[in-house]
């Protein structure tokens, strides 16, 4: 990783510090365009939710434990999400 890719990661410090989890893991499926995002691992959900955005949420025990983007990278650069959808992604988060 070169010098702009460190820089791209250093951009989204100030975002991910904003996430309420202090451990977050990553994979992006380039094949499917789908990046998961889980908080807890192992992870075992329960239930999901499909956004109108086409972000799923998953959830164990009524916790959010992960969120799936489809098409991520085809989204916007601003935060990839209907402003309504994120800010109601950062409230559920936040519980």
């Amino acid at each position: 990783m070169g010098k702009i890719g460190v820089k791209k990661v250093l951009d989204l410090v100030p975002e991910l510090l904003k996430v309420p989890y202090s451990r977050i893991w990553t994979y992006y499926d380039k094949e499917a365009d789908v990046l998961y995002i889980n908080f807890k691992k192992p992870s075992h959900a329960d239930d999901s939710e499909l956004t109108d955005d086409d972000i799923i949420i998953r959830y164990e025990k009524g916790k959010i434990v992960g969120i799936t983007i489809l098409n991520a990278s085809k989204r916007k650069k601003r935060v990839g999400c209907r402003v309504s959808t994120c800010k109601n992604l950062i409230g559920i988060l936040s519980l």
